[in-house]
């Protein structure tokens, strides 16, 4: 399926949701509880947490796991920190800024490394196993400012385009020492529940796929692969959203 085909079933799935409302109170509840339970875990496990999904339920219900990492710990709660922050600009109807993207970051790496928190890199690195290769980081503040605003002339594009482009753009800067992986995911939910869809997870067995299809983007300047996932993302999560609802897809 093309991304074009794939967007107009996306916004078919979308509509059907959208005519259901107000939808279930304690449906939506727990569907929600389950979404950032499955969002932290496997951005995290993507990143090498080594927290289970049930491990990652319990320390979201302020129980310690015994043989686990104190950074472990806090990457799970600061991710729950950072959702929430996200949903909160939403509610609150404001645009994207650098400011919240480095609120954000920060909450990734508080008590984890609150030096870099919310601070740009003032070193050169690399991505592990990527061809693509970060800008110079006395370029990073002129990249994220050229990042908000392409991102802010690309609301004609379908939300899905916009929000994978985003992530694609976000990483390819990496600005930060730390974190940016974590944070490229909140951004692009955050601009697909902006536009009212449903973020999405990629999941850690996805991880080949997901990282292939980012050096895709950045080394050849092809980004079909990248929305294609997310795409597919956003069917799959629709469709979850539905059988829940409706017991029917």
């Amino acid at each position: 399926m093309n991304n074009v085909t794939a967007f107009a079933e996306i916004d078919r799935l979308k509509n059907r949701l959208d005519s259901l409302r107000p939808l279930p109170e304690n449906t939506v509840r727990t569907l929600h509880e389950q979404q950032v339970l499955e969002w932290t875990y496997h951005s995290n496990a993507i990143e090498g947490n080594t927290l289970t999904l049930k491990e990652t339920k319990v320390v979201l219900e302020g129980i310690t796991i015994g043989g686990k990492s104190l950074r472990e710990h806090f990457e799970v709660i600061n991710h729950k920190e950072a959702i929430d922050y996200v949903e909160a600009i939403v509610q609150n109807q404001d645009g994207l800024s650098e400011w919240q993207i480095k609120s954000i970051h920060h909450l990734v790496l508080k008590n984890i490394d609150s030096k870099n928190a919310g601070t740009y890199r003032q070193e050169n690195i690399v991505i592990a196993g990527a061809e693509h290769l970060p800008p110079h980081f006395l370029k990073v503040p002129e990249a994220m400012t050229a990042l908000i605003d392409g991102y802010q002339k690309t609301g004609l594009l379908h939300a899905v385009e916009c929000a994978a482009r985003l992530h694609v753009d976000f990483v390819g800067i990496h600005p930060f020492v730390d974190g940016n992986g974590r944070t490229s995911r909140l951004l692009m939910n955050f601009e697909l529940i902006r536009r009212g869809y449903l973020p999405v997870i990629i999941s850690v067995e996805q991880r080949l796929q997901y990282y292939d299809a980012l050096d895709t983007a950045h080394t050849r300047g092809d980004y079909a692969p990248f929305i294609g996932l997310v795409a597919d993302l956003e069917q799959s999560t629709l469709k979850r959203y539905l059988r829940v609802i409706l017991g029917d897809t």
